[in-house]
């Protein structure tokens, strides 16, 4: 009997703490409050406000008619008291209004027609599958360089239904926020008909003024263009005394370009939301860009004085030009990752100050993780060739000017990019190999220490061949070619039977070669030479070539 008893009085406590716990969770679903703006009066019969999306298309009807004293009832006024919310309620739901048709979006698909506002998709701003919501972020205003945010609040008076109102934080920034993104003095000025809505929530003078702004914010652009161009060609951009010059005008051009913008839909003619969400980040884009466009143009215009990037000259051999080449190495490395960093710092300026996840609606997307998959998977050969260019920069595998073989094509490093390397082939042509494939496959670096170099000529010859007397002929061309430097590598010389089979013995010829640049050609001289030589030797009775025919020689 004992056992009984305290497994009900078990279960009626189990039984109890789920009553409180769902009591608990209903209390948090809205915010409890004595009243709601008992200065208004009663509530119109058509305001409607028990969903967060009843709320809004109730505040923006009543806006467009300018029922400003029914629109108030819309909004939480408990922070003025009862005796003034009937005066300063209807100018703060028109400032209310202003601000929403000019700075926000309204993201209808976030604004659910549910008295809790439960969400079970889960993906909305902070909300968890299955559970109500007491307070909705519409959208985050920039309000003197801070974010502020405007909500909907769930509230509710004992005995009466919820309802879904603007929040009184929100209804206290909104003199600030009318200020600064209300009507201009010239836009008051403009007549009437003029500021009467023409079609798509525009306005008509947004759509004279419009395509006026643009075609003002091109003109002065190409004023920049024109003024910066003075006295310079149009294709130059070498050293000089106008390098600098030449590397601001696209960054200024630019930035005149989106500050005219900035300008004169921000201060002068502040435009509607919709066309304020996609003009807001372009302009943050542009300036962003611009700025980063002028760091890299002038760090670039600097670098190219202090330091050659010029392949043929950096491909030359003698004292200090290890160095050199070195130096232009890393001064490209550098470079690039200045470009990265600089780059993604822009990208989150740009991101932090166009609010681009909020404007252009991808919230969504980016809460739920997809849109940083995407970005990963298209940008993954890009990084992994950008860290495999720093790699080379870093341990020196092949510089700039470096005399390489790659994939058997002779050819010198001309530049080392993000994502390739540029080859230069000894005919001039170029060879462009990503940077992950130039790092992954060996190849030979002629230049890498030590510039000389010794060559190799090899020959098929019979094995009655006079290998002294062609030695001596080998010697014979060699002192021939050879200047005062080059005769300091005599002790390379050398004439080797390298090998034999039954067609003959492989004869090695060494060619010394103090420079890398002109290795390969003279290293094809003296095969020709020796070549003629060996011809002039043979005879019928001691030949110098083995008789071998085409088939056997397969």
């Amino acid at each position: 009997m004992n056992v009984v008893r305290l497994v009900f009085a078990l279960l009626l406590a189990a039984f109890a703490s789920v009553l409180s716990a769902q009591e608990n969770a209903v209390k948090e679903s809205w915010y409890e409050v004595d009243a709601i703006n008992p200065g208004l009066g009663d509530l119109p019969g058509d305001v409607q406000r028990g969903t967060p999306q009843a709320t809004m298309e109730s505040f923006l009807a009543l806006g467009r008619e300018s029922r400003w004293q029914d629109a108030a009832h819309l909004l939480d006024l408990a922070n003025f008291p009862q005796e003034e919310q009937a005066e300063i309620g209807p100018e703060l739901a028109e400032q209310l209004f202003t601000v929403i048709d000019r700075k926000i979006v309204v993201n209808w698909y976030q604004l659910l027609d549910r008295p809790d506002a439960l969400d079970a998709r889960a993906v909305s701003e902070g909300a968890v599958a299955g559970q109500p919501r007491r307070s909705l972020l519409l959208a985050l205003i920039d309000m003197d360089g801070r974010p502020v945010s405007l909500r909907l609040n769930r509230l509710q008076v004992e005995g009466q239904d919820p309802a879904w109102l603007f929040s009184r934080q929100s209804i206290d920034n909104m003199p600030r926020l009318y200020e600064l993104y209300g009507p201009s003095r010239i836009e008051e000025l403009l007549p009437d008909p003029l500021r009467q809505r023409a079609f798509w929530g525009l306005r008509w003078w947004e759509v004279i003024c419009l395509p006026i702004i643009l075609a003002l914010a091109i003109g002065l652009g190409r004023l920049t263009y024109n003024v910066m161009s003075r006295g310079l060609g149009r294709t130059r951009r070498d050293t000089g005394s106008d390098s600098i010059l030449v590397a601001l005008r696209p960054p200024a051009i630019l930035t005149v370009v989106a500050g005219t913008l900035a300008i004169t839909t921000g201060n002068l003619f502040p435009f509607s939301g919709r066309i304020d969400t996609i003009l807001s980040p372009l302009v943050a884009i542009g300036l962003v860009t611009a700025v980063i466009w002028a760091i890299i143009n002038l760090s670039d215009a600097v670098i190219d004085r202090l330091v050659s990037f010029d392949g043929d000259a950096l491909t030359k051999t003698g004292e200090g030009q290890e160095k050199k080449r070195e130096l232009a190495t890393k001064v490209a490395a550098i470079r690039r990752a200045m470009i990265v960093i600089i780059t993604l710092f822009g990208v989150g300026l740009v991101l932090r100050e166009a609010n681009l996840m909020k404007t252009l609606g991808f919230s969504l997307l980016a809460s739920a993780g997809a849109f940083t998959l995407i970005l990963a998977f298209a940008a993954r050969n890009m990084l992994s060739n950008v860290m495999a260019s720093l790699q080379i920069a870093l341990n020196q595998s092949a510089r700039i000017g470096d005399k390489i073989v790659y994939d058997g094509h002779l050819c010198s490093v001309e530049r080392i990019n993000f994502t390739f390397v540029q080859l230069r082939e000894w005919t001039g042509k170029r060879i462009v190999v990503p940077v992950v494939d130039f790092v992954s496959e060996p190849f030979e670096n002629w230049t890498m220490t030590d510039p000389a170099l010794i060559g190799e000529v090899r020959l098929k010859l019979a094995h009655t061949a006079d290998v002294p007397a062609l030695r001596a002929r080998y010697y014979d061309v060699l002192d021939k070619l050879d200047t005062e430097e080059e005769a300091e590598l005599a002790g390379d010389r050398g004439v080797f039977v390298a090998g034999h089979d039954v067609f003959g013995q492989e004869v090695l010829f060494m060619v010394p070669c103090p420079d890398p640049n002109t290795a390969w050609a003279r290293i094809c001289e003296v095969r020709e030479q020796v070549l003629a030589a060996a011809a002039e030797l043979g005879t019928e009775a001691r030949p110098v070539f083995p008789a071998v025919g085409a088939m056997d020689a397969g």
